[in-house]
């Protein structure tokens, strides 16, 4: 066990956890609703620092990250636990499981990444499959490393951070893909366990501070997909994050405590259109409709770049310049 970053000694050897907004309060052995953060007496340990249940070479575009380093691929490592209990969970077996897993160094994991980016196919390194939040002292000392040898940092994340912890974190982060999972505050706190206004302000936060932002939103039918919820979420990211930051609209299917039916593809289609009113980039996920994962100018609408699967040609760019009219489009590469 690691001794955790943020946390407060309270009334005898109870603690105060200050990573998240659930500010879980332990008596000695107890641990917190993240599953991975204990109590040892009068001192907040984490059982998770370096140990990894899932790692794997991934396209960038599987995060996703459509529009930073189209076409790479990155390092993607995981731990287990979660301080969501989202019941339509798509990794549901390391978030709220106990899977199997293997002990490594920071070191270890910036070198893999480094062999790997010599032939220029691997950009860095992504912290995803769980979530990495609950897992912060690791990401922390390894995307310091990770910098220092010229190494992308990305977080795969649910926003639910505090923002002292937060802006110590993106001092090295260089990509977020934020789950926005609803826009409502007692959808969050009555179907996830979570806050609505916490994950915004990370959003936000991530964005102004400069680190690339691009949002993720399953659509549950029944529980986030009326117009109003898409209204909502797509103007407040239009206004607060700004109209070029992408948005992936992810099609549900039943997992984990859910059995609803897959979301229908006309309602995929009904918040892709809803969307596009304020937004400059959307694209549906777990579907398969002709361009749906593809990026068009918001200009001219020419086909900027195709992606069939994983496999991504810049069709219609100079750079990150659109070929027929000139729109330049925010694009790292």
């Amino acid at each position: 066990m690691q001794k955790a970053r943020y946390f407060e000694k309270t009334e005898g050897s109870h603690v105060k956890c200050l990573l998240c907004p659930h500010a879980c309060r332990l008596g000695t052995g107890e641990t917190g609703k993240c599953r991975v953060r204990t109590n040892l007496d009068g001192s907040l340990l984490t059982a998770n620092y370096g140990l990894v249940t899932a790692i794997a070479m991934d396209p960038i575009e599987k995060k996703p990250l459509y529009h930073f380093f189209p076409g790479k691929e990155i390092l993607s490592v995981g731990t287990f636990g979660c301080n969501l209990r989202c019941p339509f969970c798509q990794n549901w077996s390391i978030a709220h499981g106990t899977p199997p897993g293997r002990k490594i160094t920071a070191e270890y994991l910036v070198s893999a990444a480094q062999a790997a980016q010599e032939d220029g196919s691997c950009v860095g390194i992504a912290y995803t499959y769980s979530e990495p939040l609950v897992w912060y002292e690791f990401v922390k000392d390894t995307a310091v490393l990770a910098a220092a040898k010229g190494l992308k940092n990305v977080l795969v994340t649910n926003g639910m951070i505090q923002p002292a912890p937060l802006i110590e974190l993106l001092e090295n982060i260089d990509a977020m893909n934020i789950d926005i999972k609803g826009f409502a505050a007692q959808f969050y706190k009555k179907h996830l366990g979570g806050s609505l206004k916490t994950v915004l302000n990370t959003a936000k936060t991530a964005s102004q501070g400069g680190c690339h932002v691009e949002i993720t939103t399953l659509i549950v039918p029944g529980l986030n997909d009326r117009k109003e919820d898409i209204r909502g979420l797509t103007g407040w990211i239009a206004d607060n994050l700004g109209p070029d930051v992408p948005l992936h609209l992810s099609r549900y299917f039943p997992n984990y405590q859910m059995t609803a039916d897959p979301t229908p593809l006309k309602v995929m289609e009904m918040a892709r259109d809803l969307a596009l009113e304020k937004l400059n980039y959307v694209y549906l996920g777990n579907t398969h409709l002709p361009g749906a994962r593809n990026t068009y100018c918001p200009s001219c609408k020419a086909k900027l770049i195709d992606r069939q699967g994983y496999r991504v040609v810049l069709a219609g760019l100079e750079g990150r310049t659109c070929r027929r009219c000139g729109y330049q489009m925010v694009l790292f590469q």
